[in-house]
């Protein structure tokens, strides 16, 4: 809705105080706010949108071809012990959900990984995600990990299969996940912040390279070219770039991404398909496993 011109005038004087500056940021702030929670509701609100992903995978110094899947959904989220609410009477909040997955084989064997992150769709009250945690199984064993938000910042476990990493629990003072990058870009790109920023590298990342959970620095860029969009993380410590290309407009789908390391390694992905409204979750039958071939993907699990 556009002000008509006294109006404008009227404003630049008004703005000229500190204290009408302040009312008219508050003011933009709240119904922009309110317009985004709108749009989410009206979005993902009638069930799960469903990204399927070409993958191209960088491991053991060589590429490997495998599939990536998005799932988001939205669900009631229990902020004190951090689950879904399923029962109510506890304190709970909307949350996006994003339930990340990676196939792909290396050799004769292969590899899983899924990482589900947990943000609420109120980003003025909840800046930060709630939770994340990523599983990695491959034919030599597998690993958990979990961030959980306190106070304080998050709290940390370790479950792993290799005894460098062996179990850990642990703390860590406030940063941005990168996994919950993902899940900030579809609901409100302008929440994320630009230029040197501390950060915890994906559970992925971190498994795969079997190093310790750390807050690292890194430097964010978000550059806007007509109807599409980039977010690029350069971390400072680890030779380690993300580029997220994704739609300038909303709900700013993702449309490819990719991981450089060490300056040449390259992990992509390029979306080739996508489904919405779908209630997955209620089709487990026999019969339901050709629609599988709407997601790109064969009725037999790979």
């Amino acid at each position: 809705m556009k002000a008509c011109p006294c109006h404008l005038q009227n404003s630049r004087l008004h703005l000229e105080s500190p204290s009408m500056r302040l009312f008219y940021y508050c003011l933009t702030f709240t119904l922009t706010a309110s317009l985004s929670a709108n749009q989410v509701r009206e979005f993902w609100f009638n069930g799960a949108e469903i990204n399927r992903y070409e993958l191209t995978q960088t491991r053991y110094g060589e590429s490997h071809p495998g599939h990536v899947e998005f799932i988001y959904v939205t669900e009631p989220f229990l902020t004190d012990v951090q689950v879904k609410n399923e029962s109510g009477g506890q304190p709970s909040t909307d949350v996006l959900k994003l339930n990340a997955l990676r196939t792909f084989n290396t050799g004769i064997y292969s590899y899983r990984t899924m990482s589900s992150t947990f943000q609420p769709i109120d980003l003025e009250k909840y800046p930060r995600a709630l939770k994340t945690n990523t599983s990695v199984q491959d034919w030599c064993g597998q690993s958990f990990s979990q961030l959980n938000r306190t106070a304080q910042g998050w709290r940390g476990e370790l479950r792993s299969y290799f005894q460098s990493e062996a179990d850990q629990n642990f703390e860590l003072r406030d940063a941005l996940l990168e996994d919950a990058v993902w899940l900030k870009l579809r609901l409100s790109p302008q929440s994320l912040p630009t230029g040197p920023i501390q950060i915890i590298p994906s559970g992925v990342h971190t498994r795969f390279a079997h190093s310790p959970v750390h807050i690292e620095r890194a430097t964010a860029e978000r550059i806007t070219q007509g109807a599409m969009s980039r977010y690029i993380i350069r971390y400072e410590n680890i030779d380690r770039e993300l580029h997220i290309n994704y739609e300038t407009k909303f709900p700013h789908i993702i449309q490819s991404w990719k991981e450089i390391e060490d300056g040449k390694r390259i992990t992509q992905a390029v979306l080739t398909h996508r489904v919405m409204n779908s209630n997955y979750w209620s089709e487990h039958a026999p019969q339901d496993a050709s629609k599988r071939k709407t997601l790109g993907l064969n009725p037999i699990a790979n």
